[in-house]
């Protein structure tokens, strides 16, 4: 099993910047691909970027590239999410998920296995 544990988020102006980060615990040597979701009040959850971790190769949603940069640190089994110039309308509640079952995965939450409890991000006006 794989805990995963996400801080950083909060309350920031339109145009700011945060930096979410994932804890995982547990049978961590088990996570292929570590990915980031945002799900907004009544809207489905929604693919945000993912690491693989053993090659560190990315994938960001084309709604984010540029702006986002997600990282990893194989020594804290920590996976960052660097958000830059953040809008109103990205406010959500942000996940990370693990994917375990294989290393091919594709950029929908069905394709992760294990979830935080999520952090909210609100951005301002």
């Amino acid at each position: 099993q794989v805990q995963l544990v996400e801080s950083g988020g909060g309350l920031v102006q339109s145009g700011g910047s945060l930096r979410l980060s994932c804890a995982a615990s547990g049978r961590t040597s088990t996570i292929y691909t570590t990915g980031w979701f945002r799900q907004a009040p009544g809207k489905e959850r929604e693919f945000v970027a993912a690491i693989t971790w053993s090659t560190g190769s990315t994938n960001y949603a084309d709604s984010v590239k540029g702006e986002f940069t997600i990282s990893r640190d194989n020594a804290k089994n920590t996976v960052y999410l660097q958000m830059n110039s953040l809008k109103p309308e990205e406010a959500a509640v942000y996940y990370c998920g693990a994917r375990t079952r294989g290393p091919w995965y594709t950029p929908r939450a069905e394709s992760f296995d294990s979830w935080g409890q999520g952090t909210q991000v609100t951005v301002s006006t």
